[in-house]
């Protein structure tokens, strides 16, 4: 099946893509990457998420707007994967779009809302779309996140000997874990990149908006009072499953912590890169796991992969392109994935890693102008081939 995978994460500041064929045979489904493109926002686009998101105020034309441009964004990506690798005739898109706000009250998810109208897409492509993929999972009970464990546990399977992990640094991490014999569970972490980005938006008036190359962060020094304030979050201490997001973790709560102190910029950068290096050590330490996988646009700061070498000495550190899966198109793989599951009513999500009451098919669909196909299998895979068939195209 010809499959485009979309989603913009928590960063939002481009639209990651990939054109994959997709087959399941004997509950293995392999998937063959032809394509991955990398789209930076419209200024306007970007400018206008960071608007929206808590604990901004907003209005129901804001959100209207953003939701028809963003529809029409993820439509243009779409509509030239589908060209240039599938002559225009790709069967389905799932898109992620965008998320602009993930409730949750009391450990429980209770809404999340992800915004791009799937309908430019079908009228762009002619595919049947799927979209709005996490609020089944909710509505199961689960936290719709992190849905990048089905990847994760597909992947990694069950190593006879040790515990592995795959761990996200976007802009929130999440980790999932495999042992050898307990059901496979995921979680939220806490900020990867989220407060350093806000910290360096904030810093430089908008001139820059991520710490580039782990730069600052590595010319600062770490502000161990800071740390510990930040590490006492009660969010840290609460038990898997559990999901968090930016509509958590954002200027109001870093400047709320920073209080009265005067901390350089390049210090306040090593602190919060220090914050994410200790809480994912806590959460590797407290299911032992010996193997990590990393992924993210977290693992191309030297500061956050060199911290976490250090804090974990015990464990084995790669990237998931160890899988032929590379680290930039993973999520978009995803989602091409779940895309798939979908239409063929099959499950997308474990809920012992979303804390759902059972596993779900997800999304909601758009039909193109054809119908899709769909396979004779009663069971999802157990395990995900990868071959990476594309050489990396990146667009902005």
């Amino acid at each position: 099946m010809k499959v485009v995978g979309m989603i913009s994460g928590t960063s939002f500041n481009a639209i990651e893509a990939v054109a994959v064929e997709l087959s399941l045979e004997d509950r293995v489904v392999t998937a063959d990457l032809l394509g991955h493109l990398s789209i930076e926002y419209a200024p306007a686009i970007r400018d206008g998420v960071a608007r929206l998101l808590p604990p901004n105020a907003t209005t129901i034309e804001e959100v209207a707007r953003l939701d028809t441009m963003i529809g029409h964004s993820f439509a243009e990506v779409a509509g030239l994967l589908s060209d240039q690798y599938f002559d225009g005739a790709v069967d389905v898109v799932c898109s992620h779009g965008q998320t602009v706000f993930h409730w949750v009250e009391d450990g429980h998810a209770l809404g999340t809302l992800q915004i791009g109208q799937p309908a430019w897409i079908a009228e762009r492509t002619g595919a049947t779309i799927v979209a709005d993929v996490r609020s089944r999972d909710v509505a199961a009970g689960g936290h719709g996140a992190p849905l990048a464990s089905l990847v994760d546990v597909l992947l990694l399977g069950r190593h006879p000997d040790h515990v592995r992990g795959s761990l996200n640094l976007g802009g929130i991490s999440n980790i999932t874990v495999v042992g050898p014999t307990n059901d496979p569970i995921a979680f939220d972490i806490g900020s990867a990149n989220a407060l350093m980005d806000i910290a360096v938006t904030w810093l430089t008036n908008d001139a820059e908006t991520f710490d580039r190359d782990g730069e600052r962060s590595a010319r600062g020094r770490v502000d161990e009072d800071l740390l510990k304030a930040l590490l006492d979050d009660p969010y840290y201490r609460e038990s898997a499953p559990k999901s968090t997001g930016k509509e958590y973790f954002h200027l109001a709560y870093l400047r709320e912590r920073l209080g009265d102190r005067e901390i350089a910029g390049d210090d306040l950068l090593a602190t919060l890169a220090e914050l994410t290096v200790e809480t994912v050590a806590r959460a590797v330490e407290e299911y032992g796991v010996r193997e990590l996988f990393c992924a993210g646009g977290g693992t191309r700061n030297p500061t956050l992969m060199k911290g976490l070498s250090r804090r974990l000495p015990q464990v084995a550190l790669s990237l998931i392109d160890d899988f032929g899966l590379p680290e930039a198109a993973k999520e978009a793989t995803l989602f091409a994935l779940i895309g798939f599951l979908t239409v063929n009513g099959l499950t997308g999500a474990i809920a012992s890693c979303t804390g759902a009451r059972r596993d779900t098919v997800l999304g909601s669909i758009v039909p193109g102008r054809q119908s899709v196909r769909s396979l004779e299998a009663d069971e999802g895979p157990t395990s995900l081939v990868v071959h990476n068939s594309m050489a990396a195209k990146v667009a902005t």
